[in-house]
């Protein structure tokens, strides 16, 4: 008897919690306007990007916004972060020509009264001056606020893996091209060396 009440109750409890499940998964999102909102943002910072236009970007961004960018530098203020995209990219004493990016946000932004962090991927293409292109995956990490109804990133967080990306990967095909280069020409000289031992030691 105990038995049967028991598996009554559990099946119960099951019933309701799955009943409650549906009714969270059915219920609206009572952020869904303020996450269109920030996604339009995000895609504006994108853009802003892929255009080379830095006002766009920093359009979306508070006066007072902190960068920390894939070289680790920190520019904070919206003067310091031009000055860092100008020195950067796209003048004759840049590093880079240009800059590309596809970003994606990675899961849904968490939010705290008006405060938003949301982070994600990016497939980053460098076309550098001195250098061929090349393309690296790095993530990103922001944190918004909601200021006179309108969402403006505060603080954007750039990172890559530095032990394992196409970077590295580069440098270690270069050093096992100069090492197997330097074997090669290591034997060759041995080669040449014997050659012109051999022939000093005929007799005349």
């Amino acid at each position: 008897m105990n038995f049967t009440r028991l598996l009554l109750t559990s099946f119960i409890a099951l019933i309701c919690g799955c009943s409650v499940s549906v009714w969270a998964a059915d219920s609206p999102d009572p952020r869904a306007e303020d996450r269109k909102a920030l996604l339009k943002v995000f895609s504006e910072m994108e853009a802003g990007i892929n255009d080379q236009n830095i006002d766009r970007f920093l359009a979306q961004m508070t006066d007072d916004a902190v960068v920390t960018w894939l070289n680790a530098e920190v520019s904070r203020g919206k003067p310091e972060i031009r000055a860092y995209y100008k020195r950067m990219v796209g003048n004759a004493d840049a590093i880079l020509n240009k800059y590309l990016t596809k970003a994606t946000v990675s899961a849904p932004a968490r939010f705290f009264g008006d405060v938003a962090v949301a982070n994600g991927t990016m497939a980053d293409d460098f076309f550098p001056i001195k250098r061929d292109v090349f393309k690296l995956d790095s993530r990103w990490s922001s944190t918004s606020a909601k200021i006179n109804g309108e969402w403006k990133v505060v603080s954007l967080h750039f990172s890559s893996n530095v032990f394992t990306n196409n970077l590295t990967a580069e440098l270690e095909r270069a050093i096992w091209y100069a090492g197997i280069g330097g074997l090669l020409a290591g034997l060759l000289l041995m080669f040449v060396v014997l050659k012109l031992t051999g022939r000093s030691r005929k007799p005349a």
